[in-house]
């Protein structure tokens, strides 16, 4: 339906007055009414959970940002309202949302409260607010989009933060439940984090007077791209071992660890892929051998 009216369908232009002749106002849709409901629900859900439950500064945030509840479903029963050719005015569905707020002083289950207040409001609109769109909404420019979603996305995850550093808790190794924002506090005050800082600021004293790229070179070598610091470790040889020293090694490991020589069925597989370990091991280290051999005579 909605992608119909962004590519202008005259077929559905043509229902869509039709449509507008015979009822004065939009006719109930149930898919719309549930998103509605479900929308508002999850908005005013989101702002329940990202409101700190403890005392912050001395202050009980919660006696506060609790009255954004109602907003915030309104809000999300009125942007549904507002999709595609329907819309309506969000002050009416705000109010009543406002007035439904009332039963949280006598319903102390919130899921009670919130979906009698998140009906409500979605009743309300459908019922006296929602009108047809007589003109299509004038098409915005990509950096308005873009700056609204951006908007958008900051908002939510700033919600999640709040109710994952006010409101959130880890468990540790001994069952115990700590708070999110305690655990924060001790991780940045243990000496874990004071020693990663310090190594942060050597690298970067290190990086003034060497360069960038050395401690680039550094980091490429640390992760061991070609596998050369593992091939050492499984031919039990040292970085400067020679060429006769690694392939002396070698022989002797594939001897030793042979796939014919376990008679164990059930150990065979280990033992075969032992044995290709040891293979590609030697494999990587002549290569590296060779190509350094190799330039070292050219540059000679």
């Amino acid at each position: 339906m909605y992608v119909r009216d962004c590519n202008d369908d005259p077929r559905f232009i043509q229902e869509l007055v039709e449509k507008m002749r015979r009822n004065k106002k939009p006719p109930f849709s149930a898919s719309r009414f549930i998103s509605a409901v479900m929308v508002g629900y999850l908005w005013g859900q989101l702002i329940l959970l990202a409101i700190p439950q403890n005392e912050i500064g001395g202050v009980n945030w919660n006696t506060y940002f609790h009255w954004f509840i109602p907003l915030a479903v309104a809000l999300g029963v009125w942007v549904v309202g507002n999709i595609g050719r329907e819309q309506g005015k969000p002050w009416l569905s705000i109010a009543v949302s406002y007035i439904s707020y009332i039963s949280r002083w006598y319903f102390y289950d919130e899921g009670v409260w919130l979906s009698i207040m998140m009906f409500s409001t979605a009743i309300t609109f459908d019922t006296f607010s929602k009108e047809w769109r007589r003109t299509p909404k004038e098409k915005r420019s990509f950096w308005k989009r873009a700056s609204t979603l951006t908007f958008c996305a900051i908002l939510y995850i700033g919600l999640w933060s709040s109710y994952i550093y006010f409101n959130g808790k880890i468990t540790d190794s001994n069952g115990d439940e700590i708070p999110v924002r305690e655990a924060l506090n001790h991780f940045f005050t243990s000496s874990w984090w004071t020693d990663f800082k310090q190594t942060l600021y050597d690298i970067y004293q290190y990086a003034q007077y060497h360069g960038w790229y050395e401690i680039w070179k550094q980091i490429i070598d640390f992760s061991d791209p070609q596998g050369e610091q593992n091939a050492y470790r499984v031919l039990e040889v040292s970085p400067t071992a020679s060429q006769q020293e690694i392939t002396a090694k070698w022989r002797a490991l594939s001897r030793e660890n042979h796939p014919d020589k376990c008679k164990d069925p059930t150990k065979q597989r280990e033992a075969q892929e032992k044995f290709m370990e040891i293979q590609q091991a030697y494999e990587i280290l002549s290569n590296i051998k060779n190509k350094r051999s190799r330039k070292n005579k050219k540059s000679v």
